[in-house]
């Protein structure tokens, strides 16, 4: 199976409500997103003119239209740490979230804020979400690759 991987680059703020640690105060990261996507049947064989799976250029159209757009430069905060830090409610890039925008939680939203926008021949297969260039959360669909 082939799988085509675009990534992304992005700067966010967040803070984690509820966290016994620095990561409870606002700040800041330069996320690298890497979304994997491939045909949503397996075939050995070439792949007819033009020959792709799906251009990069279309990939990158989802991504920034539906992603990158929404979160880059923003300051990402729950309606919990939003009901004890109020002074924050008010700034302009403010994005709420309900849960906490944790990396994990920043996949959830990311795989379903994708999903239905990829043509219907291609599928999300894999999100890698770096939050530091040692650090990061992953989400594989299930059974991707027990099914080659």
């Amino acid at each position: 199976m082939t799988l085509l991987t675009k990534t992304f680059h992005f700067e966010m703020a967040h803070a984690i409500h509820g966290y016994n640690g620095p990561c409870k105060n606002v700040h800041g990261h330069s996320y690298e997103l890497h979304v994997t996507a491939g045909p949503n049947h397996y075939d050995d064989d070439y792949i007819p003119a033009p020959g792709l799976v799906i251009d990069f250029k279309e990939i990158k159209s989802i991504v920034n239209n539906t992603i990158i757009q929404k979160l880059d430069h923003k300051l990402v905060l729950s309606t919990g740490f939003l009901q004890k830090h109020p002074e924050f409610s008010a700034l302009e890039n403010l994005v709420t979230w309900e849960a906490e925008p944790t990396a994990e939680n920043m996949l959830v939203y990311i795989r379903k804020s994708l999903a239905e926008k990829f043509p219907k021949d291609i599928v999300l297969l894999r999100l890698k979400l770096y939050e530091t260039k040692d650090s990061y959360a992953e989400w594989i669909k299930d059974n991707t690759f027990n099914r080659y």
